[in-house]
């Protein structure tokens, strides 16, 4: 294969309009495929079905602590589901606090928390003037969805191999106390896939913020998520280095059994130092008078402890990875030497990030979904869905069936050849 900027202006026409008759094809088919969110297969979902067998009406539903599940009790987590977490998130038992089904409610929430009552004594966010966040990009839009609701002013922070420019973050938290914390997926990154090296880890955990209430939000929701037995990265723990850094209160560190179990009825919990989690516990006395432990005590009873979620995650691993390679095979094949894009292989996660060229990504999107395929916007791993090179397009392989899936990558890759095509004849 020849790369596109290589072609004369009369070879890249003739090109193009081949592509075009092969995408009329694809139209004339009425495909309806959808790639534009990580969302569990069905496949995967039937995984837990057995966590409905686990509790039944003859079930005795008291927990470690002596306490009746189905009462009032245990405000912050039952001991079961806390080591089962604990471990999960390589953290200690006394350092956690459990909640509901979604760590972006907890994420939420302890927004929240510092906008009304400030963080450890500190002026709440909502008396200040300006209150700003660091996002690396690109990044997870939902992120982003919150700090935007609560009217927090986002900055761009590049991502690197390696995880966010650690030189701009240092300058920025050192120089701006109006920046009050960053937006971090350390673990297989959204979108990219990245793993946070052991230095940049590191120098999170040495940060030296202007505001004492500065706090890195550490999102691991892929902490166990491994797409290859032999092909696993590996991160080191960031409350542990901030504890060693003399940073003890300086992260929140945030999980979930989302794409574990059942999304819309797993468990969450946010891990922390014990002042900030005291804070916390306070908050929630007012709040709330707990979250759903028979919930709690169904996925402890499930997994039996981490080695049976491990061997229950290899399962998951099983039917992703065929997902990710056939997409991963079509973009080598159909794209790999053309010079219209390029792409990160994820060890695990649940997306892979393409970028195209400048100029390109919204209207990759909009010609594949003329063609009967709906992705993730582009834009959408931007604060404000705004990409300033329009170029980064998330894929999401995991909920089609696989045979969906390897059509959906024809469209796609046909799609950028052909947007690839127009703008370097200055059609676009």
């Amino acid at each position: 294969m020849t790369a596109y900027k290589n072609l004369s202006v009369e070879e890249l026409k003739e090109l193009k309009t081949k592509l075009d008759a092969e995408f009329e094809e694809v139209k004339a088919r009425g495909l309806n495929l959808d790639m534009s969110r990580g969302k569990p297969s069905a496949e995967q979902l039937n995984l837990s079905m057995g966590m409905m067998d686990v509790l039944t009406s003859d079930t005795d539903l008291i927990c470690q602590e002596g306490v009746d599940c189905r009462n009032y009790g245990v405000l912050d987590g039952i001991a079961e589901a806390k080591q089962l977490l604990a471990d999960m998130m390589e953290v200690p038992k006394q350092n956690i606090i459990i909640f509901g089904n979604s760590s972006l409610n907890v994420m939420y929430d302890q927004i929240a928390r510092s906008m009304t009552h400030g963080v450890l004594g500190s002026t709440p966010w909502a008396k200040l003037d300006k209150v700003k966040f660091l996002c690396p990009v690109p990044g997870y839009d939902r992120h982003f969805a919150i700090t935007e609701h609560f009217g927090i002013e986002m900055i761009n922070v590049p991502m690197t191999a390696t995880g966010p420019d650690m030189d701009v973050v240092e300058k920025l938290v050192a120089e701006d106390d109006a920046i009050k914390g960053i937006w971090c997926v350390p673990k297989y990154s959204n979108p990219q896939g990245i793993t946070y090296s052991d230095e940049t880890v590191r120098r999170f955990a040495r940060l030296k913020p202007a505001a004492e209430d500065f706090r890195i939000y550490w999102d691991n929701a892929y902490g166990i998520h491994h797409l290859y037995e032999d092909k696993q990265d590996q991160l080191i723990e960031i409350l542990e280095e901030c504890e060693r850094a003399g940073n003890p209160n300086l992260a929140y560190k945030f999980s979930s059994t989302s794409k574990i179990s059942f999304p819309g009825s797993g468990i969450a919990a946010i891990a922390s130092s014990d002042e900030n989690l005291a804070e916390i516990r306070k908050q929630m006395q007012v709040q709330t008078i707990g979250h759903d432990k028979v919930n709690q005590l169904r996925h402890a009873r499930f997994f039996g402890d981490i080695n049976g979620m491990v061997a229950h995650m290899k399962k998951h691993a099983d039917i992703l990875r065929p997902k990710f390679d056939a997409v991963l095979e079509t973009l080598d094949r159909e794209l790999g030497e053309l010079e219209i894009g390029s792409w990160i292989a994820p060890r695990g996660g649940y997306f892979i990030s393409f970028d195209s060229m400048e100029g390109c990504a919204k209207a990759i999107v909009a010609k594949a979904k003329e063609a009967g395929l709906v992705m993730t916007g582009a834009g959408a791993t931007f604060p404000y869905g705004k990409d300033p090179k329009d170029s980064n397009i998330r894929i999401a392989p995991s909920y089609p069936t696989l045979e969906d899936l390897k059509v959906a990558a024809e469209i796609f890759v046909l799609s950028v050849k052909i947007v690839s095509v127009d703008k370097l004849l200055g059609n676009l």
